[in-house]
């Protein structure tokens, strides 16, 4: 796929999947070894390991919207800038439901081939949100 498909298919993914909840697609997106990189350790989570997350999240958000700020592209790498928002009503880092509309950063980086998200990772900047949901304290 060329880069500029390449950043169609995260667009997609992120409005028909993340942006809904609806996972019964998700293996148009999704490779069956799907890995999710976190603070670089890899966990192959596979396709479902994937709709569990986005469940997961869901339902602590059930109406968080990723919006797109940017995209880049080279080779099978996309790299998307991302606004998140949505309202905090399930449990999350620990932190009971607050009801608070909540809102942070994040850049996703996504590595695509033959036309599906095979390792995810990526960053956001939830001190934020950590401090409008009263979980962090500024003193």
């Amino acid at each position: 796929m060329s880069e500029e498909e390449n950043k169609k298919l995260i667009r997609r993914f992120i409005d028909e999947v993340i942006n809904t909840g609806n996972i019964d697609n998700i293996e148009n997106f999704i490779a069956p070894d799907y890995t999710e990189i976190h603070e670089g350790k890899r966990y192959q989570v596979g396709i479902e390991g994937a709709k569990e997350h986005i469940t997961g999240v869901r339902q602590t958000y059930p109406d968080l919207k990723l919006t797109i700020e940017n995209q880049i592209a080279e080779g099978e790498w996309v790299a998307t800038c991302i606004v998140a928002r949505g309202t905090h009503k399930g449990v999350w880092a620990g932190i009971k439901p607050t009801g608070k509309v909540l809102t942070y950063t994040g850049v996703n980086i996504n590595k695509i081939v033959d036309g599906l998200i095979i390792e995810h990772g990526g960053a956001a900047n939830l001190l934020g949100p950590l401090i409008d949901a009263g979980a962090v304290k500024v003193v």
